[in-house]
């Protein structure tokens, strides 16, 4: 089974008056500056926010764009010229392949795997971090975020542990979930994560001063290691789907990691 909304894109294109446009490799540019800009004037909102609602409602299917809407969606009230051409640059995007959404296979098992990631002081206004997860059932996405932490981590190895925290707290309701279709899972989640230090905060029974800052995030984890449900492993950073969800990306990197997501377009086969 696929879900797209193939429709849904092309109506979105049309009425931007961008059919045929050129389409773009990649939703957003790598090392974006996408912050409120005094030195920038603001454009109108009101036809901006109607269209980032509308690209909002699309992440549904499409993970690729998840984390350029949740920048754009953060400057509605006061969008600038930058924001506005990013929201081409999306539109672009998804006019390069409008029909991907999501492969459902019919043969996979019920493996929950988990990948988390942080992108340590992104926000160029308040430099708090931006998490992001992705977690899927055999090779299905079934859970997908990006958001902004709501804390300034002091260190990426902190805000790489909040995004696990904030990661197992969305396994551990999955992992329940199936209990009540009476399906028991026995093995614990893998949970990639590409920093060092936070892996060994995670498996270090030592609770050190370096780490008081994230004491509640730090027993949660620990509990959750312990108990069987997780199991944190490591992944190199280039093989890090999460990276999707954090940052904007090189055009190789990102057609790289779009693999991973489980995405199909069935309509480039016909």
């Amino acid at each position: 089974m696929v879900l797209n909304q193939r429709k849904y894109v092309l109506d979105i294109l049309e009425e931007a008056g961008l059919t045929v446009s050129r389409p773009s490799p990649t939703p957003i540019t790598p090392n974006h500056h996408l912050g409120h800009d005094p030195s920038s004037p603001d454009k109108d909102p009101t036809s901006y926010r109607p269209l980032v609602g509308r690209l909002l409602y699309l992440t549904v299917t499409r993970l690729d764009i998840t984390y350029a809407i949740n920048m754009l969606s953060q400057a509605v009230q006061s969008p600038t010229q930058a924001h506005v051409d990013t929201v081409v640059r999306v539109l672009r995007y998804l006019k390069a392949s409008p029909g991907r959404g999501l492969f459902l296979p019919v043969v996979g098992d019920l493996s929950l795997t988990a990948h988390c990631d942080a992108d340590w002081a992104g926000c160029p206004t308040t430099r708090r971090s931006t998490i992001g997860y992705f977690i899927t059932l055999g090779s299905s996405p079934v859970s997908w975020r990006t958001k902004k932490q709501s804390v300034v981590a002091r260190s990426s190895a902190d805000a790489e542990y909040r995004a696990m925290a904030s990661t197992i707290s969305e396994v551990i309701w999955l992992r329940w979930l199936p209990c009540d279709l009476v399906v028991q899972l026995s093995s614990p989640t893998p949970l990639y994560c590409d920093n060092q230090a936070a892996l060994h905060i995670a498996a270090n029974l030592v609770f050190h001063e370096r780490t008081k800052h994230v004491e509640m995030d730090y027993y949660f984890v620990r509990e959750r290691v312990h108990s069987g449900d997780v199991v944190a492993c490591k992944v190199a950073t280039s093989e890090q789907p999460a990276d999707l969800f954090t940052k904007g990306l090189s055009v190789d990197q990102f057609t790289h990691l779009l693999v991973k997501l489980g995405l199909l377009d069935i309509h480039s086969f016909a």
